[in-house]
């Protein structure tokens, strides 16, 4: 598929993405977020006993109402867009552990059935707008593309992490270092290649969510297992300090729209 990014449509141009410049500071809030989207998700269907199905409905109305206000909004407002990313990979937690788990179709097909949905949601998000390129969401419709797309790629993660650490025996710190080092490459073909800056994009976002999803297994799961054994309550209430606190002292604009 290709993710060219093509002239801006003289209807949007000039106008301000409702995403946020990608910077540095941008994956480091993206990495917690998905790290909290797993301790918080694990909390309310393991530490609550809701179970995977129940968590994901109510992680699914919480998504569904982030994502309208996001919508509606007029403008990036950086709490408001994280508080939405937080949704989307809480509700990926809690709906990659129901297929996974409940459904018996395991880590693997799960991971598959996942990369089929994300890419199909790409193709048509391509296909209806000739750009997947974050910048340019700054439509309703393109928000809508761009909210879904998110979704199955925080859904993806999960299962990815879980089978990198659980079915191909890596444990939480092996599968750590794996994505942590396959973002590493990522960064290196953004500032060396001429690869899609697009496609890159799309590469790291996916990579931080098994990388998360890691590391709040890690953070949570019992000593026999590989974790830590913390509370799930308490590593996400650090989590949610950390994220409120990274967006008050790093502030965030809004990334611009291609010009023509």
């Amino acid at each position: 598929m290709p993710f060219a990014t093509p002239s801006a449509d003289p209807a949007t141009e000039g106008r301000l993405s409702k995403v946020p410049q990608v910077t540095l500071v941008f994956w480091f809030i993206k990495i917690l977020c998905t790290t909290l989207g797993e301790t918080g998700g694990d909390a309310v269907t393991m530490s609550m006993n809701l179970g995977y199905l129940v968590g994901t409905a109510i992680f699914a109305a919480i998504f569904l109402v982030a994502v309208a206000a996001q919508v509606y909004a007029k403008r990036f407002h950086p709490f408001l867009y994280w508080v939405t990313i937080i949704a989307t990979t809480t509700v990926g937690t809690t709906m990659a552990d129901f297929f996974d788990r409940s459904l018996g179709i395991g880590y693997t097909g799960g991971t598959l059935s996942l990369f089929v949905l994300l890419m199909a949601s790409l193709g048509v998000w391509y296909w209806s707008q000739g750009s997947v390129s974050v910048n340019t969401v700054c439509t309703p419709k393109v928000e809508a593309f761009y909210w879904v797309t998110i979704m199955f790629s925080q859904t993806l993660g999960t299962a990815l992490g879980d089978w990198t650490a659980d079915s191909a025996g890596l444990g939480y710190s092996g599968a750590a270092a794996i994505f942590g080092s396959l973002l590493l490459l990522v960064a290196a073909c953004h500032f060396w290649t001429k690869i899609s800056k697009t496609a890159l994009f799309w590469a790291a976002f996916i990579l931080t969510r098994p990388l998360g999803a890691v590391v709040g297994d890690f953070l949570d799961k019992p000593l026999a297992h590989g974790g830590l054994n913390l509370s799930r309550y308490s590593a996400s209430a650090a989590l949610v300090v950390l994220v409120i606190a990274s967006i008050l002292i790093f502030p965030q604009r809004a990334g611009k729209h291609p010009a023509r």
